[in-house]
């Protein structure tokens, strides 16, 4: 299913350093959650999808600012992380939970997932990150984005587990897909 067409940013967005992303990450992406969203904005129409995320992180690689995520094979955002060289970490005050668990519940194979949610898709332009960004959608209810270019991804091999525990977190055998992403730029609303 086509995701709702997107509408352009508005001027409520800062751009800031990343080092300026507010209280612990692993609070802020485990116990908060946030949306991954990758895809092509081409038009300001669909073909792009979002799913909520509690496991990623934060930090440095190759001398760059990086993001990690994780997605599965039966995920239909993962489709789109693959296809497209941005993605956005959306970050949401607690009121949002809902639209996160919807995001998180359904798939957008089956629905328009930003509507089912009440959520605004939004796609910047070429005022930020020096253009760098331009395409990328998230959420105008956002209280922080991430925006990324995707850098590297891999599979995860489970013969290379080293705790043979790891295991369990996949009964279905559906291993994750990791992606670096080079942090592009931190938005906050002004």
């Amino acid at each position: 299913m086509e995701q709702k067409a997107v509408a352009a940013a508005d001027g409520k967005w800062r751009e800031k350093n990343i080092r300026d992303f507010g209280g612990s990450t692993v609070r802020r992406i485990s116990d908060g959650w946030m949306l991954i969203t990758a895809g092509n904005t081409a038009a300001g129409k669909g073909s792009w999808n979002t799913m909520t995320a509690s496991w990623g992180g934060l930090g440095e690689l190759w001398g760059m600012d990086a993001a990690f995520m994780f997605i599965r094979p039966t995920r239909h955002t993962r489709a789109f992380a693959d296809a497209n060289s941005l993605f956005t970490l959306s970050f949401f005050d607690e009121k949002y939970r809902t639209a996160l668990a919807f995001c998180g519940e359904k798939s957008g194979r089956d629905c328009d997932k930003a509507a089912g949610a009440g959520l605004t898709p939004i796609v910047f332009g070429g005022g930020v990150a020096g253009g760098r960004a331009a395409g990328a959608v998230a959420f105008a209810e956002a209280s922080e984005i991430i925006i990324c270019r995707k850098l590297y991804a891999h599979d995860f091999d489970p013969a290379r587990f080293l705790d043979p525990a790891i295991e369990q977190n996949y009964p279905q055998k559906d291993y994750h897909r990791m992606y670096v992403g080079e942090v592009l730029t931190l938005l906050t609303v002004k």
